[in-house]
């Protein structure tokens, strides 16, 4: 039996951002180590539709691109599958290329067919020589007139391990409109819903989906491929678990495919990761790529892994993400070629099998933050690792425009990585986790941000109640904390038109807005900032006139921790440049976090051992089929 690995594919939107991801036609240099273009040949005119492209006279197109090269090393790697066939399909002469890489992004040339008229060619090819990295590709140059590739896929004769069906569980608060694009997508996608089941949409909000302009028609055509299960807001951990427990009573899936409700998907992509989840050799979890959905060529994340020390998420090459393959693409970027294994995969797009689920569980009720990461973390130490597939990605809306570590969600950014730290840290007391736990309050409160340093406070004092805590306000957490802003002016962000806010001293700018070259202090530099900014909120009595009007103005990109304690007040643009926040001195709030923050974190550490005690004897009630049945059934 033939099996489509991939299909060569162009992309849905006429969006000229999108078209490196799918077609190179571009010719590149190298000065200085970088790549540059030196000539730009891409036409979205050239695509035809969405399996095929026309190639002008005299010029080269590659499909060395991120959608249509094959990541052989990953293949190689993770399934048994050691022989492939790629067919192309083309008109008009031309000639057809095939290259390799190596995990150094070195290129080969493997194969090279002339063609002319109606052609089908085909490339036996070997996966045997990719265990560092690698992939596979093709180019078709014209000749003296223009060509046309009329479709091209990778096979396989080889049966796959598995062969059942995905269902999708989409969880959405409020996205009527993502989610509409996104059913319609599928709708419009036969050979990616020839793979799934069931789509269980899982609303949680007050504007509903099926409320939406489109729904109707959409529905109509998926039919009852398509659930809609309403229910109260439990977060991503919620919605998503729910999905979960709806695809475990179904026979014909062997997976479930989680979604983001704000996205834009390549259906491709989830045919490639229904297919590749099958041909595993042992069942694991396939997770996808993140694009930016404003800046859609730019790649967030390639393989994501949590430290030990000091147990915190990161992508496995920090400083080379985000990647604009706009500015390099996959021929150009060695990186990129190289097997990159990841610890976990974000829950905007990841494959679990539910063989993994009936194992370890459903997701912690966490409501969102370090779920997706959890439950990855579980499913590896049973067995079931992730893989981030190259290939397999979508569009969701980035963290550029955002800052959620100040607002309602520090409680959860600080509580779920705590609690995660207790199920699977090895190290003695969690580590560094505490310290830079700590280093994270002093941090928010020498910057005068006492909102999320209070949802921190109350973050650990949950902790140190028990596991117990977590499905009691798995459905109250958000809202209280939400409700807490009010107490704290600083969270409000002017935004009146009529009335303009100026600091006393004006705006503050300095030259580097590059991360990478910020003059950051470290080392004894960094201790003694730390001494005396410390000291400075201790004693220090605020101007009185800079308290009456904003010392000093900030950019976002300018607004670092070692410079805005420098003053007694700053006014700050907001992460989404909507308008201002006032960040203002508060000596006494200081002192009582400071002192507070310390005795928790103390106590966690005493406490640690006995803590992660309950929270790991806790963990497979927290999890299971039947807790999380009932909070269904309490929350309808």
């Amino acid at each position: 039996m033939t099996t489509v690995l991939q299909n060569v594919v162009f992309p849905l939107d006429r969006d000229p951002d999108l078209l490196p991801l799918y077609a190179d036609p571009e010719t590149w240099s190298v000065i200085d180590d970088e790549p540059v273009r030196v000539s730009n040949r891409a036409h979205l005119g050239n695509i035809l539709d969405r399996t095929r492209a026309r190639i002008q006279a005299g010029r080269r197109v590659s499909l060395g691109t991120y959608f249509n090269g094959f990541p052989a090393s990953y293949w190689q790697h993770w399934t048994s599958v050691r022989e492939i066939r790629l067919t192309v399909r083309t008109t008009g002469s031309a000639t057809i290329l095939v290259y390799r890489s190596n995990g150094s992004g070195i290129r080969q040339r493997v194969a090279t067919e002339e063609v002319t008229g109606d052609a089908t060619t085909s490339f036996d090819l070997s996966l045997t020589e990719y265990s560092d990295g690698g992939w596979i590709w093709f180019d078709v140059v014209a000749d003296e007139s223009a060509a046309v590739l009329e479709g091209a896929e990778w096979t396989t004769e080889h049966e796959p391990p598995r062969t059942g069906k995905a269902s999708l569980g989409i969880t959405t608060f409020n996205k009527p409109d993502y989610c509409v694009e996104t059913l319609q997508a599928l709708a419009d996608a036969p050979e990616a819903l020839e793979l799934v089941d069931r789509i269980f949409l899982i609303d949680q909000g007050t504007r509903l989906v099926a409320d939406q302009e489109g729904f109707d028609e959409v529905a109509g055509r998926l039919g009852e491929t398509l659930q809609v299960i309403r229910q109260a807001n439990l977060g991503g951990s919620g919605g998503f678990s729910r999905a979960m427990h709806e695809t475990l009573q179904r026979p014909e899936s062997d997976f479930v495919q989680l979604l983001d409700d704000d996205v834009r998907v390549e259906p491709e992509s989830l045919r490639r990761s229904i297919t590749f989840g099958r041909y595993a050799t042992t069942p694991m979890l396939v997770g996808g790529h993140m694009f930016d959905l404003l800046d859609r060529p730019k790649l967030h994340g390639w393989a994501e892994v949590v430290d030990e020390q000091p147990f915190m998420w990161r992508n496995l090459f920090q400083e080379e993400m985000p990647h604009d393959f706009g500015v390099a693409n996959l021929r150009q970027s060695p990186l990129l070629h190289m097997r990159m294994d990841a610890d976990y995969n974000g829950w905007w797009m990841c494959l679990i099998p539910l063989d993994a689920i009936r194992k370890v569980g459903l997701a912690l009720p966490a409501f969102i933050k370090w779920d997706d990461a959890e439950f990855c973390l579980r499913a590896g130490e049973a067995g079931f690792p992730t893989v981030s597939l190259p290939g397999v990605a979508l569009w969701h809306v980035s963290w550029v425009n955002k800052d959620d570590t100040i607002d309602w969600q520090a409680y959860f950014h600080a509580r779920n990585r705590i609690v995660a730290g207790l199920l699977h840290s090895n190290a003695p007391a969690g580590g560094r986790l505490l310290t830079h736990s700590f280093r994270m309050d002093l941090k928010h409160l020498m910057m005068m941000q006492y909102y999320p340093a209070a949802l921190r406070a109350r973050a650990l004092r949950d902790v140190l109640s028990g596991p117990a805590h977590m499905r009691r306000n798995l459905a109250t957490a958000m809202p209280a904390a939400r409700e807490l802003a009010a107490e704290f002016p600083e969270t409000v962000v002017h935004r009146d038109p009529s009335t303009v806010l100026h600091s006393r001293r004006g705006r503050q700018v300095f030259q580097h807005r590059d991360v990478k070259k910020l003059d950051t202090p470290t080392g004894i530099r960094l201790r003694l900032f730390t001494i005396r900014t410390m000291v400075k909120h201790w004693l220090h009595t605020p101007d009185p006139a800079n308290l009456a009007r904003p010392e000093v103005e900030f950019g976002k990109d300018d607004a670092w921790w070692w410079r805005v304690p420098n003053f007694d007040s700053a006014l700050v643009s907001a992460a989404d440049g909507s308008g201002k926040n006032i960040y203002t001195r508060d000596r006494r709030a200081y002192r009582r976090m400071l002192i507070d923050s310390l005795r928790l974190h103390r106590r966690l550490r005493k406490q640690w051992p006995a803590l992660q005690k309950q929270y790991r004897d806790a963990l497979p009630t927290l999890v299971s089929q039947e807790s999380w049945a009932k909070t269904f059934e309490e929350q309808a």
